[in-house]
């Protein structure tokens, strides 16, 4: 029930938003839907064009599926520097209530593990978190770009908890996901540090979240608003 009233929510904001489309471009190659764009963004290079979701090696040949990986890994750690920019906002505004252990984790984690992922190892089954993640994103900075669009708009912000669960989710499947790999026999992935690391900052990301979720949803709804503000001081992502 409450899936298919967040369904119905979700197609009725979109109705309302593409209604003001321009009709002529209706009909034109990929321009009824964003679906189609961004499905083939995500997978055409690799998880689409040959994975398994199994263990997939990194191809290390100048082919053009490996190159478009290589650098589809680049543009993810490029990515990663441009959303430093929510720290500068955060501290611009002076919204430093924003800027907690959290925040400052995930954007120095991901830098820093992503340097060496690309450096090493651009492919294979240690870029499947990098497109879930990829995927989530897009998800969630059109939540917050709603936001930032006024007043007028708050009234469709009120998915904010499912895309917390959307974000616990998305843990849960990479976790399972390199979980294969402790149990494959015969998995040649020439890096398995990094499945390591990915590993161990995901189940942080997953538990830090746990808590976001425990503090915004489950002991902020029994406290008034102010109370609710010193307690849950987390900004997802």
């Amino acid at each position: 029930m409450v899936f298919s009233d967040f369904t119905s929510r979700t197609v009725s904001l979109y109705d309302n938003w593409i209604k003001d489309a321009d009709p002529r471009v209706e009909d034109w190659l990929l321009m009824s839907s964003p679906l189609p764009q961004t499905i083939i963004l995500f997978v055409m290079s690799g998880w689409g064009t040959g994975y398994s979701f199994r263990c997939d090696i990194v191809d290390y040949s100048w082919s053009p599926t490996a190159l478009r990986m290589a650098r589809t890994c680049w543009l993810y750690y490029i990515s990663k520097f441009i959303e430093l920019l929510d720290t500068i906002f955060f501290v611009l505004r002076k919204k430093n209530s924003q800027v907690t252990f959290l925040h400052v984790l995930h954007h120095t984690i991901m830098p820093c593990a992503w340097w060496f992922g690309v450096k090493f190892a651009a492919g294979g089954l240690g870029t499947f978190h990098a497109m879930l993640n990829t995927a989530v994103h897009v998800v969630m900075y059109s939540y917050y770009g709603l936001c930032a669009l006024g007043p007028a708009f708050q009234k469709y912000l009120w998915w904010k908890k499912y895309l917390t669960s959307l974000q616990l989710v998305q843990f849960i499947i990479v976790i399972i996901h390199l979980g294969q790999f402790f149990f494959m026999e015969d998995c040649k992935y020439q890096f398995p540090v990094f499945l390591y690391i990915i590993m161990i900052y995901t189940c942080i990301f997953l538990l830090l979240f746990l808590h976001f979720w425990y503090c915004a949803y489950t002991k902020g709804q029994r406290l008034p608003k102010s109370a609710k503000n010193e307690i849950c001081k987390y900004k997802d992502h």
